[in-house]
């Protein structure tokens, strides 16, 4: 380790000196689109010559940061089997409203995170990649909404990647001072409490324990501008944490099963009903309207997204079932059809981030296109769902 340091004093302001059991940690916040920020880490790691550089990264996002092919090397149908088609849309909007900031600023998304990175290696310094599995973020995040959170949440992301506003000098300078993503996230923490916590409260603590357990007596961490305060305050806690509980995806509430398999219940009891009340034919009728109340909505849906004939048709039959049981939803039917049919080429996914900023690359991109395919089928199959339940339990009366 190298002993002698510049004093805390002679870095800008971003950069914090904690002392903890005889180990010195430099935690620097940064702008993740920033080129300022990128020279002040590299600055940093050379100076202090550390024992370890920790990164607000994880596994999954340093290897799509060094080797630029995570889009290419989607595998779609895998994807939709595990049920993250949801997840991996939440990444491509934030990952589009990030390169389309960073396009403005002359800077790529995360720079930062891969100059302190590639300065450790330089250095032959030990790299320790210190931030919870994105994968597990975006589905807690995901899992912690109920469904008109999470279509708040689509709509804001959105707004914020088709937003056409022409940013000012002034205000290009004051986002190359902040943490852009921790200041989106925490927009949203405003508006959902939930997110907040998921996002950025839950990562503060889990990145200050990764940073305390990094090797060594000298560290420099290299953390977004936003959660700075937050480590900082992890940092001074006596008590061992328990990351355990933070590292799991949350299984579905108790109320949720009992709604996700109370409808159904309640519908095919509805019919059975009608049935012993009014004889088989009124139950026919009504299983027919909650086949078309079902299978119409989403369909039109999956029309609205130019999907293929066959996803069309798949929509059709298939919301009526998965509309009984919560296993499985139509968006997902729907969405792994079209991607059997219509699979994006090596050049789509390439361009997918960028084609996400203008609206009508959601139609011509084969891999958007999927995504529309299964937000609007699985909103018609959810508007199907209701209509249908109406329909049926007010022929009960």
């Amino acid at each position: 380790m190298n002993n002698e340091s510049v004093s805390i004093n002679e870095y800008p302001s971003d950069v914090h000196l904690k002392e903890i059991n005889n180990k010195k940690i430099f935690l620097v916040g940064t702008a993740h689109i920033s080129q300022s920020s990128a020279d002040l880490v590299r600055e940093i790691i050379e100076k202090e010559k550390p024992d370890t550089v920790c990164v607000e990264l994880d596994q999954q996002r340093y290897k799509a940061l060094s080797e630029k092919k995570k889009w290419e090397s989607l595998n779609l149908k895998e994807i939709i089997k595990q049920k993250q088609l949801s997840t991996l849309l939440i990444n491509l909007l934030l990952g589009s409203y990030q390169k389309k900031l960073g396009k403005k600023l002359g800077v790529t998304p995360g720079v930062e995170l891969l100059e302190a990175a590639n300065a450790a290696k330089e250095n032959n310094i030990p790299i320790a990649l210190c931030d919870r599995d994105v994968r597990i973020t975006l589905r807690r995040a995901w899992n912690s909404m109920t469904f008109w959170e999470k279509l708040k949440f689509l709509v804001s992301g959105a707004a914020g990647v088709f937003d056409k506003q022409e940013l000012s000098e002034e205000k290009l300078i004051e986002i190359r001072q902040k943490d852009v993503l921790s200041e989106m996230m925490k927009e949203l923490g405003d508006a959902m409490p939930i997110l907040k916590k998921v996002l950025i409260d839950e990562r503060d603590t889990y990145l200050a324990a990764k940073i305390n357990e990094a090797e060594g007596e000298k560290i420099v961490a290299v953390v977004g501008a936003g959660h700075v305060t937050g480590i900082l305050e992890q940092l001074d806690r006596t008590d061992k944490v328990d990351l355990k509980e933070i590292e799991e995806i949350p299984p579905m509430s108790k109320m949720f099963k009992i709604i996700g398999w109370g409808i159904p219940l309640i519908i095919l009891g509805s019919i059975f009903y009608i049935g012993y009340t009014k004889g088989a034919a009124a139950a026919g009728d009504n299983a027919l309207i909650w086949i078309l109340a079902n299978g119409i909505p989403c369909a039109i849906g999956a029309l609205l997204a130019f999907a293929h004939p066959f996803t069309i048709i798949a929509s059709f039959l298939s919301a009526p079932i998965t509309s009984l049981t919560p296993v499985i939803g139509a968006g997902y039917v729907a969405a792994f059809v079209q991607a059997y049919f219509q699979p994006p080429v090596v050049k789509e996914l390439q361009s997918a981030v960028d084609d996400a900023s203008k609206v009508k690359n959601w139609w011509s991109n084969k891999l958007l296109r999927i995504f529309l395919v299964f937000i609007f089928a699985g909103l018609g199959s959810v508007i199907g769902t209701y209509v249908g339940a109406y329909e049926i339990i007010k022929n009960i009366f």
